[in-house]
């Protein structure tokens, strides 16, 4: 009897191992394509994401604090750390970048968010849900953070 237990016992382990050493699905998943235009549900800003070789980054397109109060010409970037660039247009500027895909997670994680009306640049993250994209934009942890839900522009 011992003679038949050892090989079940022994293919049992080696398919316990088997699992544990191959990463799941849920690990290896490539990231959902989020390229594009993409409006926040509050209307108050456009952003076009485009996937690089070093991952995706965000600019802005129009942003109802980053314009003026005709709606359309954009305010110059005067709250910048960077003397330099305080001259400059928030119109078009890169305001998302250094993320990374988090496959655990399904998000996109270490980010960095630059605000032009305020200087600032704070840490975010973006996670794809159900054809959205929900943008947490925080200072230290997550948890002290706000949410922005962005939907893809119509065409």
């Amino acid at each position: 009897m011992n003679r038949l237990l050892t090989p079940l016992v022994a293919a049992s382990v080696s398919a316990g191992l088997t699992a544990l050493i191959q990463p799941s699905a849920a690990q290896t998943s490539a990231p959902p394509r989020i390229a594009g235009v993409w409006q926040a549900e509050n209307g108050q800003m456009k952003i076009e994401i485009v996937e690089g070789s070093s991952g995706p980054t965000g600019r802005l397109l129009w942003g109802q604090r980053a314009v003026e109060a005709d709606g359309k010409t954009f305010k110059r970037d005067v709250h910048n750390p960077d003397p330099a660039l305080r001259g400059r247009s928030l119109e078009g500027i890169t305001i998302l970048q250094n993320l990374s895909w988090n496959a655990r997670e399904r998000r996109w994680d270490g980010g960095r968010l630059y605000d032009g009306t305020s200087g600032r640049t704070v840490s975010a993250r973006l996670t794809p849900t159900d054809g959205k994209l929900e943008m947490r934009a925080y200072m230290g942890s997550p948890m002290l953070g706000r949410t922005i839900a962005f939907r893809r522009a119509a065409d």
